[in-house]
């Protein structure tokens, strides 16, 4: 399998494999396009297909953990007919290769505590590769690290995400443009909610500080309920009303 970089020359003619076209994949290449001074690096499969690594220094990590000197894996995501094939191997050993070249300390990636989880690395998978668990989350999200130098010290999740709560009744979503799908159901879960007369809450982060900050350790997609953590894992309208009860 060949791979190609997506950089700031190349990105308005090159498809994103989370988000092959439409206005979701535009929001998608205008938060990255911002991201690469920030040493955002982006590696897809020339086959098309969802076959791609994303990763970044942790310091500029829209994630609320404290990792610095370590590469921070935003998304491994093999789908489809590209799995089984070794590819997700591939990708991770150049993110190795180019963090051993950047001198740092490790990588590290967001997964989930015994089984896979939507949108998360299979920690099974994590495990085998060589990654450990650095911290861990109440609602079973871990943050995982493989140290690539003996003084690397542990990554770990920030208290405000450590804990997941919030103090606001009703539904509240926190979301980023770093997910291309949530273009879409965000605006339609909150379209079906005001239909349902159900309290709901959209907050659009905007920002890295504001990111690194928010009181979930998945911030791409967060939703609470009555101040309590409910799931990372992006709702479809007919998913968000069976959680609501309608």
């Amino acid at each position: 399998m060949e791979y190609l970089r997506i950089t700031k020359e190349n990105i308005d003619k090159e498809h994103i494999c989370c988000a092959m076209s439409g206005k979701q994949s535009l929001e998608k290449k205008e938060w990255m396009k911002k991201r690469f001074d920030e040493g955002l690096v982006f590696y897809r499969s020339v086959e098309r297909g969802k076959c791609f690594i994303e990763y970044i220094p942790a310091e500029n990590a829209w994630a609320p953990i404290e990792a610095k000197g370590y590469l921070f894996i935003n998304c491994l995501w093999i789908a489809g007919s590209m799995k089984g094939h070794g590819y997700s191997n591939d990708l991770l050993d150049e993110c190795i290769r180019d963090a051993k070249a950047q001198e740092k300390k490790g990588i590290c990636i967001l997964s989930s505590d015994k089984r896979k989880k939507e949108f998360l690395s299979d920690p099974k998978y994590l495990a085998y590769k060589g990654f450990r668990v650095a911290d861990e989350a109440d609602c079973g999200i871990t943050l995982m690290y493989l140290p690539l130098c003996e003084d690397a010290g542990l990554p770990k999740i920030k208290d405000c995400a450590k804990h997941p709560k919030i103090g606001e009744k009703g539904f509240v979503i926190y979301y980023t443009d770093q997910c291309p799908f949530t273009y879409y159901w965000v605006p339609r879960v909150a379209e079906v909610a005001k239909e349902n007369g159900i309290i709901l809450r959209t907050v659009h982060v905007t920002d890295k500080e504001t990111a690194q900050n928010l009181p979930a350790p998945v911030i791409n997609y967060a939703l609470f309920r009555d101040g309590e953590f409910i799931t990372h894992a992006i709702q479809s309208d007919k998913k968000f009303l069976e959680l609501a009860g309608k």
